[in-house]
């Protein structure tokens, strides 16, 4: 019998759950609001055991989860979220009631380290060895890998956490984080577009002049990313994203920011092939907590 793998991206407002073996094997898929950690995990739980039934047995489970998380498996709190500003879900075991609950092998890492290895697995970042994958909606969170591996450390990368430059005068927008306030999230999330402009960032009209401070804002950023990790492409998703007007506009600005000191073609002819959307659109998540199953299973 073949494997068949189960996957989570375990989000702050809402939980998929599928199972399948790959892009071309999503054989289910479910979604449900992120309520109380008892409710959703209840959900989750009870979303395989009838999986389970339907399609068989799952050899593994693969989790991409908000954070911060606990990924060191030396760690009594391995698998745990840690200091979240989600309420009701700091300090709470995530592994631990699937492994209960089912007696098979489950992977963790952050939502955005998995997303980046389903892109790397399935779609944009093919090939690659190092790249970042950053996604800009409700928070703004970055993973990816570096020489073939994903990124972890001292605890996980926090690329949305970033402080930025604040913008001068009386009017200056301070941004909204509750850590940081102007870091990358504070000032460029779909939260923190609201919290300045007064409306959803959606509603927002094209020639808005927030989608150029946002473009703005977004290029700072990655600037210091090429700058310091060097990656091989960037892949930008997540919900303020969905605005296609903002790829040509970043592209423009990482250069003028760089103003030639990056010297590589990718940034000086080709930076519509560098900073690209995710190949696998709304499913890197899922599928990249597939992938994560997958090699779980193999190396238990």
């Amino acid at each position: 019998m073949s494997p068949l793998f189960g996957a989570i991206e375990a989000g702050g407002t809402k939980f998929v759950c599928a199972v399948g073996t790959g892009p071309a094997d999503l054989r289910d898929k479910v979604r449900f609001p992120t309520t109380t950690p008892e409710e959703t995990l209840g959900k989750t739980i009870d979303y395989f055991k009838q999986a389970e039934v339907k399609y068989g047995k799952l050899d593994s489970i693969g989790i991409a989860c908000f954070g911060p998380v606990d990924l060191n498996l030396g760690s009594p709190t391995y698998g745990y979220i840690t200091s979240t500003p989600k309420p009701g879900w700091a300090n709470v075991d995530v592994v631990g009631p699937l492994k209960d609950a089912f007696h098979i092998p489950v992977g963790f890492d952050t939502d955005v380290n998995v997303a980046g290895y389903g892109e790397w697995r399935y779609g944009a970042a093919q090939g690659l060895d190092t790249f970042i994958y950053l996604t800009i909606g409700t928070g703004i969170g970055g993973g990816g890998l570096v020489n073939g591996k994903m990124l972890h450390g001292l605890v996980h990368p926090e690329m949305g956490h970033i402080l930025l430059p604040l913008e001068a005068g009386p009017n200056a927008f301070t941004g909204i984080c509750p850590f940081h306030g102007h870091c990358f999230e504070g000032l460029a999330s779909g939260p923190a577009m609201k919290a300045r402009w007064g409306v959803p960032a959606e509603t927002l009209p094209l020639d808005h002049e927030a989608w150029k401070i946002e473009a703005r804002t977004i290029s700072v950023a990655l600037t210091a990313y090429i700058v310091i990790l060097s990656p091989q492409r960037i892949l930008l998703g997540g919900g303020v994203m969905q605005q296609k007007q903002l790829f040509p506009a970043i592209h423009q600005e990482v250069r003028k920011i760089l103003n030639g000191y990056v010297q590589s073609p990718q940034i000086t002819e080709h930076i519509a092939d560098y900073i690209v959307e995710p190949g696998l659109g709304t499913k890197s998540g899922i599928l990249g907590a597939i992938a994560l199953a997958e090699d779980t299973a193999k190396q238990s």
